[in-house]
């Protein structure tokens, strides 16, 4: 294992890195408190010691991936052994041709598994200076990079010729394993001629995805996402409470300061021979808005159902107090589930476990009159309510006089529809009945549309 570290070392130091003796000696102590087997561990232990910053993780990636993975022959051919006897036939060839053409000796001893003189050759590229200083152009590093490259194509080629010119001797199965091999090893060598890792500048100025709205992917409908935008949406949304959250914190901050308290600014200067270098403010508590939400989760907005308790969520990290429900047919409520829950978790648990039934059609009449039985006291005149749902009774009685007799008792009523506005009066929806009694109606089924009536809310 030492042997194969000093390699590796060595390797490092030959692409660039700095890498001293004393590094190499921790490395070599520390990896009898490992399992040298278990690669998670073993892995960072070299990132520890041989990648002395972020800008130099990238090219430490690419070196140790070359070095444990992609010039190991176990990686590339399962039936090794049966051919090793070939392979070594095609290295021999390999040689041969080093010494007639001395320049291709270390894309041949990349190949036989030693990348050291590759690894020189490749940062010689980009250290190397042409001599005319005067002239402002990149053609020496240009043409030595062509040059490699096409040592690599003549050395595929001379190969397949090779192979070909033996076919007696490597039957076609054989032939296709080995060509197999030396390609693999070549498109490694290939790779790293020209996708050389660039630094990894974390300091560099970037937009935040949640102030670009994710560009194109922010006007998707939930329900036509992928699994990986669907995870892409997810960190905006996180991003987006984490932004929200500090700004109403340092608001409610600022606002926290009353007006100078003279008693005990003037007790304080005892301290310090009556200067009044501590100065004290009459606190008064912030007055928040009072939200309670009420989250359709029925199959016909299952798809944007995630994203619309992402969005509760958040308003839980905004606001004195939010009351939160879902709802099909009857109505839960999930306040204490977001209240103890970290956003993934919390979710999770009321898309699951909350005490409704999922699989019934959605009754928003029985809703309704469910709230008013039990729930109705969590209104009052600095309540704002947040109904969010598609309106789509399956034509049972809407009670949409049950939310007027809720909005009399709320500040202001908003409705939150994931259906695109052209359906909101077909079919089963009654949106036409609620619309009267709601102070504001609004699409909401894509991310921009969701981060825009978080903001207007919340700022």
């Amino acid at each position: 294992m030492i042997n194969l570290i000093l390699k590796f070392a060595s390797c490092c130091r030959a692409a660039g890195l700095r890498i001293s003796p004393s590094e190499v000696l921790d490395c070599a102590t520390q990896l009898a408190l490992i399992d040298v087997l278990d690669e998670e561990q073993f892995r960072p232990l070299l990132r520890a010691n041989f990648a002395k910053s972020r800008r130099e993780q990238p090219k430490f990636d690419q070196l140790y991936d070359l070095f444990f993975h992609e010039l190991r022959p176990e990686a590339s051919i399962s039936q090794l052994e049966s051919l090793a006897g070939q392979i070594g036939d095609v290295q021999k060839m390999l040689k041969e041709l080093a010494q007639q053409e001395p320049g291709y000796k270390t894309l041949v001893d990349f190949l036989n598994g030693d990348p050291m003189g590759f690894l020189k050759e490749l940062e010689g590229l980009h250290t190397a200076e042409d001599s005319r200083r005067t002239v402002r152009f990149n053609l020496g590093p240009l043409g030595k990079r062509l040059e490699i490259l096409m040592q690599i194509n003549n050395t595929r080629n001379r190969i397949l010729q090779f192979l070909d010119e033996n076919n007696r001797r490597f039957d076609r199965e054989t032939r296709g394993n080995l060509a197999a091999y030396f390609n693999e090893h070549l498109g490694s060598a290939y790779g790293m001629l020209m996708n050389e890792p660039r630094p990894d500048n974390a300091s560099i100025k970037q937009v935040k995805s949640y102030e670009k709205r994710l560009k194109d992917l922010g006007e998707k409908p939930f329900s036509s996402l992928t699994q990986k935008e669907l995870d892409e949406l997810r960190d905006a949304i996180e991003q987006l409470v984490r932004k929200l959250k500090d700004i109403v914190s340092r608001r409610y901050a600022r606002k926290n300061r009353g007006i100078l308290d003279v008693k005990k600014t003037i007790r304080r200067a005892a301290r310090y021979q009556s200067v009044p270098i501590e100065i004290h403010f009459r606190k008064r508590p912030p007055h928040k808005s009072k939200i309670v939400a009420l989250c359709d989760v029925s199959s016909s907005v299952w798809a944007a159902a995630r994203f619309m308790l992402s969005m509760v969520y958040s308003l839980h990290e905004c606001f004195t107090r939010v009351n939160s429900f879902v709802f099909v047919s009857g109505i839960a409520e999930v306040t204490e589930i977001f209240d103890n829950n970290e956003v993934n978790l919390a979710i999770d648990k009321v898309l699951k476990e909350a005490d409704i039934e999922y699989l019934t059609s959605t009754d928003y009449g029985e809703t309704l009159r469910q709230f008013k039985e039990n729930y109705m006291d969590c209104l009052n005149k600095k309540t704002t309510l947040i109904i969010i749902g598609d309106a789509r009774t399956n034509y049972s009685n809407p009670e949409e006089r049950i939310l007027g007799e809720m909005r009399e008792k709320c500040r202001r009523v908003i409705w939150l529809n994931p259906e695109p506005e052209q359906y909101w009066y077909s079919g089963d929806s009654e949106m036409s009945s609620y619309r009267p009694y709601c102070h504001e109606l609004r699409p909401c089924r894509n991310l921009n549309q969701l981060t825009e009536f978080i903001e207007e809310l919340v700022l």
